[in-house]
């Protein structure tokens, strides 16, 4: 029997496309941002071209809205316009305009409190922390929900799972040793 017809529709979980590239992958261990609590966290960037998952995460969030309106209201008399809260989908040629990696895509941070599982293309468990970094492509499960959190509302982005399609130019800057080494000259050598 299939799996897929015991599936629970959750209309805020999100599996995106395989072209996602994932930027600031804390996946490993959890970091701690501004003394906060540590998270694992990834910053996903999304092409504009991939309008299915861009569709799939503005409903998710929209339904994530509907869902959680009571904890958005708080001890307010009305429920802020999904228009003035906080939403994670932002877009990288506005926020970003100066990094290459983030133009002509949207991104979203997702995080946890614990580790996602990560996996390869046929859906093998990645243990080898070196194959998992920024710059790399895969598809991320992620969950989007309300929050109300000292005075903050919105919608936030978890981190549930990854599954890593394939390597990606490593993001920050630095180049690799294969990069570094891939002519025979050495006229810096001694310069």
């Amino acid at each position: 029997m299939s799996t897929n017809t015991n599936r629970v529709n959750n209309p805020m979980k999100v599996i995106t496309g395989p072209d996602t590239r994932w930027s600031y992958a804390n996946v490993w261990e959890p970091k701690s941002i501004n003394g906060g609590t540590p998270k694992y966290s990834v910053s996903l960037i999304i092409p504009k071209s991939d309008t299915r998952t861009v569709a799939k995460i503005k409903a998710a969030i929209e339904a994530a809205y509907q869902e959680g309106q009571a904890k958005l209201k708080g001890n307010g008399r009305s429920v802020p316009p999904l228009s003035a809260i906080k939403t994670p989908l932002r877009d990288g040629d506005v926020e970003r305009p100066d990094d290459p990696a983030y133009a002509n895509a949207y991104f979203i941070n997702a995080n946890s409190a614990t580790a996602p599982g990560i996996v390869d293309a046929d859906r093998n468990p990645v243990l080898t922390r070196s194959e998992v970094y920024s710059g790399v492509y895969g598809r991320a499960s992620i969950n989007l929900y309300a929050f109300n959190s000292n005075g903050n509302k919105g919608i936030a982005c978890g981190l549930n799972n990854l599954q890593l399609i394939r390597p990606g130019e490593p993001l920050g800057g630095k180049a690799s040793a294969e990069a570094d080494f891939a002519t025979d000259d050495d006229e810096d050598f001694l310069g």
